[in-house]
């Protein structure tokens, strides 16, 4: 196990600035998933801390210890890719020894019984003499993680394993991937572009978007307290709805409504002029009295049964558009007018321009981490 801390890592590809500035401090055991779209920087990160990419200007640093001139092999740490990388002409058994055999003093019986232990752990230990060509796609995954954990790294590094899956076995396969994680103590770095993954796997999440880091938090305080208006957009599905608004006085003006603030709710947004109200899809309340605070009529749009609940999608008589999440066993039909309700203290404020948050949702029942001070 091992601490790994990326200290103001830049990457530029002539006139092309792919990671820009990136600093995180990875605990020793910890699983940090980076996420965000494509083009982002995550794989880019990633590759940098394996060595397959040089460094532009900043540090990686592994228990302290610079990594820079160090080759791949020289770093302790396995990395798993998003195609598994195996030799197709070797067995099972071949792929998983391969990397002790050429890196390694080990006497054959010791990494025999290293492997065969990893196979057991993964429950590949029946295909240990087949070929990748006669595995599915999850067996393939599991080997390419059996070849990882014989190396008895430091530091794995996963690069979107899970996206030549199913739906159906890319759940699975998460589940036994945190269970290993745990069992095994590794710390790992986890690239993904599916908020959903990085939702329910990371001890931490790291947001990019344009090569600069977002925010670091735990999953449930970048869900609830996000730093910034693209963090609140990526992070959750459907995502967060979004109105541009003027402050005006003690309200928030659209052209499809009015929203009063109360002085808490002015004093966080200070002399900003222009601001993005934003509000997740189930924090909506759709309700009878359409008198009640914050209470507007909508229209329904669009409903998507989901099973145990339904996405509602809503507009305003000036087709501006948003969507609610209600229960599955509510029922409400497109074209009828219902009243929904946007409670203030669900409601997030950004600076328009900047996008910067300026004041987020009340927690006073969650417990959340503290924000991470490095953001």
């Amino acid at each position: 196990m091992a601490q790994l801390t990326l200290d103001s890592v830049t990457k530029r590809f002539d006139d092309v600035t792919a990671v820009d500035d990136v600093s995180i401090d990875i605990d020793d055991g910890e699983f940090l998933v980076l996420v965000g779209p494509s083009g982002c920087g995550k794989s880019t990160t990633l590759r940098m801390i394996a060595g397959l990419e040089s460094i532009s200007d900043g540090e990686i640093r592994l228990d302290g210890t610079p990594l820079k001139g160090k080759r791949p092999k020289e770093r302790d740490i396995a990395m798993v890719f998003q195609s598994y990388a195996l030799y197709p002409h070797m067995t099972v058994r071949e792929n998983m020894s391969f990397g002790l055999e050429e890196s390694t003093d080990l006497p054959a019986a010791e990494i025999r019984e290293t492997v065969e232990a990893t196979a057991e752990m993964l429950d590949i230990e029946e295909l240990l003499e087949r070929k990748p060509g006669e595995l599915s796609g999850g067996q393939q995954q599991r080997v390419a993680l059996g070849r990882a954990i014989v190396r008895d790294p430091k530091v794995f590094l996963m690069d979107e394993p899970l996206s030549n899956l199913d739906a159906k076995l890319r759940s699975q396969m998460r589940t036994e991937l945190q269970r290993l994680q745990e069992d095994l103590g590794v710390t790992t770095v986890y690239v993904t572009h599916d908020q959903t993954e990085a939702m329910t796997m990371g001890d931490r999440i790291a947001i990019l978007d344009g090569g600069k880091l977002q925010q670091v938090a735990t999953p449930l305080e970048a869900y609830h307290r996000p730093a910034n208006r693209f963090v609140a957009g990526f992070i959750g599905e459907p995502s967060m709805n979004f109105f541009e608004m003027d402050v005006e006085g003690d309200s928030l003006v659209h052209d499809a409504f009015t929203y009063a603030l109360s002085d808490s709710t002015q004093a966080a947004i200070g002399g900003v002029e222009r601001v993005t109200l934003g509000i997740r899809p189930e924090d909506i309340e759709l309700v009878a009295d359409p008198n009640g605070d914050h209470t507007y009529q909508t229209t329904v749009d669009v409903v998507e049964p989901m099973g145990n609940e339904n996405a509602v999608y809503l507009q305003f008589d000036d087709d501006t558009r948003f969507v609610a999440t209600i229960g599955g066993m509510r029922q409400v039909q497109s074209g009828e007018t219902v009243n929904v309700q946007i409670p203030e203290d669900a409601v997030h404020i950004f600076d328009a321009e900047t996008g910067a948050v300026l004041q987020n949702r009340s927690l006073d029942d969650a417990e959340l981490s503290e924000p991470d001070p490095q953001i």
